[in-house]
């Protein structure tokens, strides 16, 4: 979705601000929706009942896009589509983490897959798009779909999970609003939603900027996967990381060199070599600040609260923050001519993150 989906829309002939609008709208539906699936996760305990429906209305939702030509018909399709998705990836953080015991270490290297296979599907469909057209993109998403929904029919529910009963009993004791007022998680929660708008240039429009520069779609999606790539290897050595390195030094660090990524990118845009060397940066632009993100919230958070955590979390940073950046990189955009100006300002939003994230006052790790 976030490599391909610009050069869908654009091969049903919208223009570059009308694609940001789609992006825009789309993306605000996750401000909200985590939220309230998390909460209704939280209260029955039953976050792989919620993955199942979620993965179910997402297909249903997904598929009438075959059908669909017009602006407000694919909104709304792509609207309910990502409502449904957003109710998968939180309760299926919480599932995992509940089975490794919160081990940030095995985290890291169980999220890898999920690296491992966007690199396998973003190469695909590169490929696919390229030789039949961008309507290919319907198909491919039918079958990871499909996919996604086999697998969860596998699953099963993480020993340790609370209860509805048990929930409402210790939270008595400890709120969650208590800790989303603190000064650490809002300095933490703006620094997130700055480098997710400083990501809209490249989520919504990387494809689209490569082809520009008759980039083919097998390089483009190599050139995607090389970041990839990048990310895997650091998540394998995240424990590692998290031994050497403080918290903040790491999210810092990710915010810093991503700012020097968005700056890069349009001025060696005609190096295929040197934007290679950008794409590397993935590393720490997402692997690092996503496995730092989360062990700043399992420590921040009880662990009856992670699930609701997790829905404010990607609900703010990635509703919010991917709102606002597709929004403006559409208007900044201009089909093109504009790219440079929106990967600087992309490069600007990544700085004042860091520096914000300078503020943040670490706990104690027990």
């Amino acid at each position: 979705m976030s490599t391909f989906l610009a050069v869908f829309l654009d091969g049903k002939g919208f223009t570059s601000i009308e694609i940001g609008e789609i992006l825009a709208i789309i993306t605000t539906t996750k401000i909200v929706a985590p939220s309230l699936w998390a909460i209704i996760a939280d209260k029955t305990g039953q976050q792989l009942a919620i993955i199942r429906l979620g993965v179910v209305l997402a297909l249903l939702s997904f598929s009438a896009l075959f059908w669909l030509n017009n602006y407000w018909p694919i909104i709304f399709c792509l609207a309910l589509f990502s409502l449904f998705l957003t109710a998968i990836l939180p309760q299926l953080e919480v599932l995992t983490l509940t089975s490794l015991r919160h081990s940030s270490k095995i985290y890291a290297r169980v999220r890898l897959w999920g690296s491992l296979g966007f690199i396998v599907l973003a190469v695909l469909a590169g490929q696919v798009m390229s030789y039949f057209s961008s309507n290919a993109f319907t198909y491919l998403g039918l079958l990871i779909l499909v996919a996604l929904l086999l697998t969860t029919i596998v699953l099963k529910q993480a020993k340790g999970s609370i209860t509805a009963k048990q929930d409402a009993k210790l939270n008595k004791t400890i709120s969650i609003s208590d800790k989303l007022f603190d000064v650490s998680f809002m300095v933490f929660f703006v620094g997130g939603i700055l480098l997710q708008m400083s990501f809209a240039p490249f989520y919504g429009f990387f494809a689209l900027f490569l082809r520009d520069l008759s980039y083919p779609g097998f390089t483009v999606g190599l050139l995607v996967s090389l970041g990839v790539i990048a990310e895997v290897v650091a998540f394998i050595y995240m424990g590692t990381l998290f031994k050497y390195f403080a918290l903040k030094t790491l999210l810092v660090f990710s915010l810093a060199i991503t700012a020097l990524r968005w700056f890069l990118v349009p001025q060696v845009g005609d190096s295929i070599y040197l934007l290679a060397c950008t794409q590397l940066i993935h590393a720490a632009s997402f692997a690092v600040y996503h496995s730092g993100s989360m062990r700043f919230l399992s420590i921040h958070f009880t662990k009856e609260q992670q699930g609701r955590a997790q829905g404010v979390y990607l609900g703010g940073v990635y509703g919010i923050g991917g709102a606002v950046g597709a929004y403006v990189t559409g208007l900044l955009w201009l089909d093109g001519s504009g790219a440079n100006t929106a990967f600087t300002v992309a490069g600007f939003s990544a700085l004042l993150g860091a520096v914000i994230m300078l503020s943040l006052k670490e706990k104690p790790v027990s």
